[in-house]
């Protein structure tokens, strides 16, 4: 039986929440806890090939609601976050990246120099699409950080792929900065009436089923 801990008793208190109380907001410390989360998730070569956007106007997400199934929550939650991944990995990327690691290090490191040629050799040489798709994988590492800081911060979210991403892209400008939206994750504070999936049991195949050791 799985031992508890802080952690896996959050995890196991959050849901896919499907109805927020749209009078309540998460405080902005909260917040910014459950971004850093996501931009200390790990990510292929360090690249960080993705960015988060955080939506507040009402405006905007009035918009985006009809391309997202008319899903309450995009609307009735604090903040939604979209999560855009890189639409290609290009030399000028890459390079920002190695120096930006360079200068935070203090140092240059022939290994490391070898690999960032190595990258340069290979990535942006690959179709445009094999690169996002690559991006995109990385970006859910990022989502699934942040779902994880949510829930440690008593905070409800909902990891969302329901809406049309070229349609998100098109109202957020996102083509013009390189990006492709891929998920977005509304976050706020559970109703306490309305929601048909808040009481009903977590469902989730036994360790048995899901772990093999070898």
């Amino acid at each position: 039986m799985t031992q508890s801990s802080p952690l896996i008793d959050r995890l196991n208190w959050r849901y896919a929440t499907k109805k927020m109380d749209p009078t309540r907001k998460v405080p902005a410390d909260k917040l910014e806890r459950i971004l850093e989360a996501a931009r200390l998730a790990p990510t292929s070569s360090g690249l960080q090939p993705y960015e988060i956007v955080v939506v507040t106007s009402a405006e905007v997400r009035e918009r985006i609601k009809p391309i997202a199934w008319n899903q309450a929550q995009v609307t009735d939650s604090s903040h939604l976050l979209v999560f855009a991944a890189w639409d290609n990995y290009t030399a000028e990327r890459i390079n920002h990246m190695f120096d930006l690691t360079n200068e935070l290090r203090g140092f240059k490191n022939e290994g490391w120099e070898n690999y960032r040629q190595m990258l340069l050799s290979s990535y942006p040489q690959r179709p445009a699409e094999v690169n996002f798709q690559h991006a995109a994988r990385q970006a859910y590492i990022g989502l699934s950080a942040a779902l994880m800081g949510a829930a440690f911060e008593d905070v409800d979210s909902t990891p969302m792929e329901g809406f049309d991403p070229k349609a998100l892209d098109e109202i957020l400008g996102l083509p013009a900065r390189g990006l492709r939206s891929v998920a977005i994750m509304p976050v706020g504070y559970r109703a306490a009436e309305g929601d048909w999936l808040v009481n009903l049991k977590k469902v989730r195949r036994p360790r048995s089923e899901f772990i093999t050791e070898v």
